[in-house]
């Protein structure tokens, strides 16, 4: 791998925040003596300085396709970065105690891209999880849009019973007409009167022409008119409370 020496030394000494820092113990690769320097930890790279004030690092260890692991040694609180493959070099290092040397061990276990891979694919793994339908409801198979149905909750599980709307109103003289009369939301029967459909069942009888309002009937009407809106502003209450009720129970299970 090549890496541009100018590049990594600014990205070592920037601003950038750090995954772990502190002084640790290095041991040499050719004399085994210990030697104090300052560790900074930057996503996968593990750069090392002489001293804490230092412009630039000293080295560089990438942390990928590597264990970290503790192991025996003369120092106390050392562990070691092996790499895969008979000529890779092991970095043998120690902390000053033994907190510090369980965070480095830490720190250093989750820098490498593989640990991240196996953590989105963990996380992917539970979204898809929580995507299916609602746990034990049935065996976990996933429910299409169109099964799904609003479940009661709170005071609201058995609401009252609201009133059905007539399917076809009544026509008077060509016009709707609204009725609060019981009853008033059924069609008249037809079944004296002559003549059938293709299917058999009776025909309704044809409407009168319409014809104008005289002035007397236009106040009578205004006046029925008048009496309606109490009844509309009830269903329109109810009908919209139900509304507001299945709104609120599909935004709470997105």
């Amino acid at each position: 791998m090549k890496l541009n020496e100018r590049s990594l030394a600014f990205y070592a000494t920037c601003d950038s925040p750090a995954d772990n820092a502190g002084f640790l113990y290095k041991r040499g690769e050719r004399h085994t003596a210990y030697h104090r320097r300052w560790f900074v930890l930057k996503g996968n790279m593990l750069f090392y300085f002489e001293e804490r004030e230092s412009r630039e690092p000293v080295g560089v260890i990438v942390l990928e396709g590597c264990t970290v692991e503790l192991c025996d040694s003369a120092e106390e609180f050392t562990f070691a970065i092996r790499f895969g493959g008979a000529k890779s070099r092991t970095y043998v290092l120690a902390a000053e105690s033994q907190a510090a040397m369980e965070s480095w061990v830490k720190s250093l276990s989750r820098a490498s891209f593989d640990y991240m891979r196996l953590v989105v694919r963990e996380l992917e793994k539970q979204l898809e999880e929580m995507r299916r339908g609602p746990a034990g409801g049935c065996g976990g198979c996933r429910q299409s849009p169109g099964s799904w149905k609003p479940k009661p909750s709170g005071p609201e599980q058995s609401p009252e019973r609201l009133p059905a709307l007539p399917a076809i109103l009544p026509k008077e003289n060509g016009c709707a007409v609204w009725n609060n009369t019981p009853g008033a939301d059924r069609l008249p029967d037809t079944s004296s009167c002559g003549g059938h459909d293709s299917e058999g069942n009776p025909r309704p009888p044809p409407l009168p022409p319409r014809r104008r309002a005289s002035s007397s009937e236009a106040g009578s009407a205004g006046a029925a008119v008048a009496e309606s809106p109490s009844t509309f502003c009830r269903l329109h209450e109810r009908y919209g409370r139900e509304v507001a009720r299945l709104q609120q129970d599909w935004l709470e299970r997105r």
